[in-house]
């Protein structure tokens, strides 16, 4: 059961960060390192996005997938299409407000000079299509609800094949440069939306579908308050992200940005498995959870981390054996960045042995239900120790303590999802 949950969302997050990768290729070969540097400072605007989206789609889905386990249908799909419309609101007055203030945004991430034209170029079509970004990270969390997961790799698989050709169609033959790197992006989010809204409106035999929502504030502040930690997650990462990029700013100049452009994609290749399994098993225990069936959450308990912990000692060994070579896609071999991304990424890959049993804390508290727990986790874990490292280590060690920032706060982060973890037992009997 956990593999048939677990394999189809693992899949579409490890195709999902491969498309993203390819976006970073094309724009680092046929556009220039400058181009990866705007695009990277544009990363916390896109983690706003994903925020939100993340956490209306886990955190709703989490109460939802409860409600099916309780039995009360209806009310799940009235709950559902709610949280649906609430996506809507959101998503359009973000579009608009980030649209109006794009100027003093930009200036607050540091683009400036050339780096503020390209990077306005690329946020503007990506703040357009906003919505479309929002819906695709809630309805890929649907497919899972609803035992659909598959569908969900399917249509990541059906985006990402867009996207990447829409990239060299617009990039290399229509020369749009980053614009159009930034339309292709978009385009390739949508399509989940769109198949999931169909999906949604026209499949009526199925535990869940769009009817007519029922407006129920707890709904909302109840999921909101179960996808706290996901959307605390994005928000940290984009304040993270931001942070990073002025002190390499000022350390380093334009080549540290685009060195640590090239550390996070590999990141988010190497880490997707954690986050899919994590993911993909999460209405699992939400199911469990409501049904009240103990025994079965333990198995899940157990095999979760034994599996966890094989795949991040796995995902460790093979970042450091493969550094130069995933470095050398995007940056040419001798380049400064090429030398410092790959002495970076060797030091950054410590954070992969931690990582995965910290993504999967936090997803199980938000499964269960526990939205304070799981913001905790995600807080101090992605905003809080690594803001406290980036704030120190720099000054103490130079280079090296940028890129030992996050594996610092990614062991700091597993001693506190260490101590939940044991306090929790007993109220949710996991173990």
């Amino acid at each position: 059961m956990l593999a048939r949950f677990s394999l189809p969302t693992i899949a579409s997050m490890i195709f999902m960060s491969i498309y993203s990768t390819v976006d970073g290729l094309f724009v680092s070969r046929l556009i220039g390192t400058d181009a990866l540097s705007a695009v990277t400072l544009i990363m916390p605007i896109v983690m706003i996005s994903l925020a939100f989206g993340s956490m209306i789609g886990t955190g709703g889905n989490a109460l939802i997938a409860k409600k099916i386990g309780e039995g009360k249908e209806q009310e799940a799909r009235q709950n559902f299409s709610l949280l649906l419309l609430v996506t809507l609101v959101i998503s359009i007055f973000m579009s608009i407000i980030g649209l109006s203030f794009l100027e003093p945004i930009l200036r607050l991430l540091g683009a400036e000079g050339d780096l503020f034209n390209l990077s306005r170029q690329y946020a503007i079509p990506l703040l357009i299509l906003f919505p479309l970004s929002m819906f695709g990270m809630v309805f890929q969390i649907s497919f899972i609800t609803v035992g659909k997961a598959h569908l969900g790799f399917v249509v990541s698989v059906l985006g990402g094949i867009t996207n990447i050709v829409l990239d060299y169609l617009l990039i290399a033959v229509f020369d749009m440069g980053v614009a159009g790197a930034a339309i292709a992006t978009s385009i390739g989010y949508s399509i989940p939306s769109l198949v999931g809204l169909i999906y949604f409106l026209l499949n009526r035999n199925g535990s869940l579908f769009i009817a007519k929502p029922r407006f129920d504030i707890w709904v909302i502040l109840k999921s909101c308050s179960n996808g706290a930690s996901e959307m605390v997650a994005s928000l940290s990462a984009g304040v993270t992200s931001l942070l990073f990029n002025v002190i390499l700013l000022r350390m380093i100049g334009s080549d540290g940005i685009a060195s640590m452009a090239v550390i996070m994609y590999a990141q988010a290749l190497l880490s997707s498995a954690f986050l899919g399994y994590s993911i993909g098993i999460s209405p699992i225990i939400s199911y469990n959870y409501g049904k009240q069936d103990v025994d079965r959450l333990k198995k899940i308990y157990n095999i979760s981390l034994k599996s966890i912990l094989s795949v991040s000692i796995f995902t460790f060994v093979i970042s450091l054996i493969l550094a130069n070579s995933l470095v050398s896609i995007f940056l040419g071999e001798g380049t400064p960045a090429y030398y410092m991304a790959t002495k970076g990424f060797r030091i950054f890959s410590l954070s992969y042995l931690f990582m995965g049993i910290n993504i999967f804390s936090s997803a199980m508290f938000t499964a269960l239900n526990n939205g304070k727990v799981s913001a905790i986790l995600s807080f101090f874990r992605t905003m809080i120790f690594i803001v406290i490292s980036l704030m120190t280590l720099p000054f103490i060690l130079g280079i090296k303590g940028i890129w030992l920032a996050l594996p610092i706060a990614e062991f700091m982060g597993i001693c506190m999802a260490t101590y939940y973890l044991r306090k929790m037992k007993p109220i949710y009997q996991y173990a």
